[in-house]
């Protein structure tokens, strides 16, 4: 297996095909992301080691939502045991994987360290409603600040860690050396991958606008509060049914052929 260069415009290809496949598998697709999301949320209430066995499970369930978009891919119906993937391929790949996520664990208290070392230790304020976020982003720039260094200093744990579960899981690579290839696709591809990540912003962006300016309609910040938390899942369920196909893209069998 090589990587494989794409142009920028594919960025845009990989978004229209996380759409499309969520459009046509909305049901089992959001149903997955949902089930994947309650079962971290839970495992983080676990008292002492909770949120650190929620972020190991992090590799292992962003595999079964690819895995679940490859079978939509293919005209299958993704079952809930499709998410459970990455620990029904043997016991030297289940290794490798939970090797990968007590690193993607360890590297998220990294960076938590990092992040409150660089703002002074402050916490990110709760708010206690949806419809009090803008607010609190607005008063509270220690908010703002906290939020934009933890997003610079997870993006380089995001890219190490892009592609390195479905190179563990599909083709057997080391979780160390499926860092480094994840990182190299990455790199190799960062212009398609910032039109993906743009154009995703636009989407979301867009369907925030919308969100908003439907519930200032129907009824101003009650009916916000009610709709944005769904809707951000949706959203949420349809970008990961688009991550399948990053990884599809940039990769290449000895054979010149996609890899799984």
């Amino acid at each position: 297996m090589r990587l494989n260069h794409v142009p920028a415009r594919t960025g845009l290809l990989w978004v229209q095909l996380g759409m499309r496949m969520f459009a046509r598998q909305p049901l089992a697709l959001a149903g997955l992301f949902f089930l994947f999301m309650m079962v971290v949320s839970v495992l983080a209430m676990v008292p002492w080691v909770g949120q650190a066995l929620a972020l190991a499970l992090l590799p292992a369930a962003t595999l079964g939502l690819m895995a679940a978009t490859r079978d939509a891919h293919s005209g299958q119906f993704p079952m809930p045991a499709v998410l459970a993937s990455a620990f029904r391929a043997g016991q030297s790949r289940l290794r490798a994987m939970l090797t990968l996520g007590a690193l993607y664990a360890l590297g998220s208290f990294v960076v938590t360290a990092l992040s409150a070392l660089l703002t002074g230790g402050e916490p990110v304020p709760a708010a206690g409603e949806a419809n009090e976020v803008g607010a609190a982003l607005l008063n509270q720039p220690e908010m703002v600040r906290h939020l934009l260094v933890n997003t610079v200093l997870y993006l380089p744990l995001g890219l190490l860690f892009w592609h390195a579960p479905a190179l563990v899981h599909w083709h057997g690579i080391a979780p160390v050396k499926s860092l480094f290839f994840s990182a190299l696709a990455c790199w190799t591809n960062r212009a398609a991958l910032l039109v993906y990540f743009l154009a995703w912003s636009g989407v979301f962006l867009g369907v925030s606008l919308t969100v908003v300016l439907l519930a200032s309609a129907l009824g101003g910040p009650e009916v916000l509060g009610a709709i944005v938390f769904p809707m951000a899942m949706l959203m949420s369920a349809m970008f990961f049914s688009s991550l399948y196909f990053t990884f599809r893209d940039s990769f290449v069998t000895d054979d010149g052929q996609a890899p799984a």
